[in-house]
């Protein structure tokens, strides 16, 4: 090889190098059951930052129970954003310094681009006959949930239960008592809304699993169709699923823009399209009557109506002494 072609090999494997070591890589931190959902997203946003600026981006996931990936991120993960599945979760991360104290503001429907809902999962044909919150407090009734410590799967689980029986009338004293009676079925909690899944599916422990709308999809595809039924109960929560940039993070990284167009890039057409498909409710009155079929009507409440704000939920019923920690002992 001559000297100068070797100089222009050597200036190409240069130019790629800074290429290669250009390239941003994004860490999204986010709740368990959304795996699915973003690694087609994460795609789609790749192919639109390339299409749109022209270069190439990586992005990584960390996956786990809301909560924890909260407490990991708190304790030094290096998330970029972070998309979970209670507001509880971001604001402990904006009292720790980490995401903005606004961050609700920071992008439309309450930094929510989705929603979801608690519905539940039976055995195929559904043999214990179960329709609505009254069945999972019937004796032998074995219910799989997640640990409202541990995951928003397990919160909002435990606040439909109880906003169910304030909709129909009960008093405090008597909510209490029924959310008790409902523990008092759960042989065993889960860690996140993925190990909920495990311990009904893979174990085959309980006849009914309380979870994300959103987990029906992934069910179906992991496990393959026809092992589950969904049954919508009559009454459920609003569940939002908030997104925010961790500060932190992208100062030190310098991906504060790109960490932006991410979470952005949920709002958009192609984003709220993805979210649908995977079972999220979107945000886009268009792409949600596009995909009625899939969201079923049901009477739904929210945090706000019920509990005034899921922060106040949390000092009156997940926090240590709390009302969760009356009515069940971890076993």
């Amino acid at each position: 090889m001559t000297s100068q072609k070797l100089k222009i090999a050597l200036a190409t494997l240069a130019f790629a190098a800074s290429g290669i070591a250009s390239a941003q890589t994004l860490l999204n931190g986010s709740y368990d059951v959304a795996r699915e959902f973003y690694k087609d997203y994460n795609a789609a946003f790749i192919a639109h930052y390339k299409k749109t600026t022209g270069k190439d981006i990586k992005v990584d996931q960390s996956h786990g129970g809301s909560s924890a990936i909260a407490r990991s991120v708190a304790d030094g993960l290096d998330a970029d954003v972070v998309t979970m599945n209670t507001t509880t979760d971001v604001d402990f991360l904006a009292g720790a310094g980490l995401v903005a104290k606004d961050w609700a503001k920071k992008f439309p429907g309450n930094a929510s681009p989705t929603t979801s809902t608690m519905l539940f999962l039976v055995r195929n044909g559904n043999p214990k006959g179960i329709k609505d919150w009254d069945d999972l407090i019937k004796p032998g009734i074995q219910v799989v949930v997640v640990n409202p410590k541990t995951g928003g799967n397990g919160r909002y689980a435990y606040l439909a239960a109880w906003g169910y029986a304030k909709k129909k009338g009960a008093t405090d004293v008597q909510a209490a008592e029924f959310v008790s009676k409902l523990y008092k079925n759960v042989p065993v909690l889960g860690k996140g809304g993925r190990d909920a899944t495990t311990v009904f599916l893979q174990r085959n422990i309980g006849d009914v699993l309380i979870t994300f709308e959103s987990e029906v999809l992934s069910v179906n595809k992991e496990f393959g169709e026809g092992k589950v039924d969904a049954i919508y109960p009559s009454i459920s929560i609003v569940a939002e699923n908030p997104v925010a940039v961790v500060e932190r993070t992208v100062n030190k990284k310098g991906t504060a823009e790109l960490a932006k167009a991410y979470l952005d890039y949920l709002y958009s057409d192609e984003g709220q399209e993805i979210a649908a498909r995977h079972a999220l409710r979107p945000r886009s009155p268009a792409v949600l009557k596009k995909y009625a079929t899939t969201f079923k009507p049901l009477q739904l409440f929210t945090v706000q109506e019920v509990f005034g704000s899921l922060g106040e939920a949390q000092k009156v019923h997940f926090n240590d002494g709390g009302q969760f920690d009356k009515i069940y002992t971890v076993k």
